[in-house]
């Protein structure tokens, strides 16, 4: 039975809808979801923008690897803790100093820490590494082989190893 029709009196219609009470309940147990979810999004969300980080400092390191195998002269990527920036420069023959390729490139949008390990005299905050065109590579930044860089964001740290012929690992 429809309780819009004309013929139906009141006392024959039963009640419809939620009660406050049902609303209140309901509610109480979105918010209760709502708040345990919101740390774990938070968490991904971190997660998510350290591993940006490590992969665009990763892959300058293996893209200008590439570039010097490819093209057969020495190319350089400076990882900048400084200014978060790593700068991919080329030693075009017959030149004799590096220049850069492009402009320097940002590390990520967030305020990530990108620590480059004790670098020597004049290189402070900065991780230099040389790639030849046989792929080997050359800590030009007075630190020891294998290059050892951190990436810290939120609380959270990765670690990036390049060893001698640009294996990286990423722990």
């Amino acid at each position: 039975m429809v309780c819009m029709e004309k013929k139906t009196t009141r006392e024959k219609c039963s009640t419809a809808g939620f009660s406050m009470l049902e609303v209140a309940l309901v509610m109480m147990i979105a918010l209760l979801m709502a708040a345990m979810a919101i740390p774990t999004f938070h968490s991904a969300v971190a997660t998510y923008q350290l591993d940006a980080a490590v992969d665009s400092v990763t892959g300058a390191i293996q893209g200008a690897r590439y570039q010097a195998i490819m093209h057969g002269y020495m190319y350089q990527v400076d990882v900048n803790s400084a200014t978060n920036q790593v700068q991919i420069s080329s030693e075009i023959p017959p030149a004799t100093a590096f220049t850069p390729t492009s402009a320097a490139i940002p590390i990520s949008s967030q305020a990530v820490t990108v620590g480059v390990g004790s670098a020597g005299s004049g290189f402070a905050n900065h991780a230099t590494m040389q790639f030849k065109a046989n792929g080997a590579v050359l800590i030009a930044s007075g630190q020891t082989s294998p290059m050892v860089l951190t990436v810290a964001y939120n609380g959270t740290t990765k670690t990036i190893t390049v060893s001698n012929y640009a294996s990286v690992k990423v722990q």
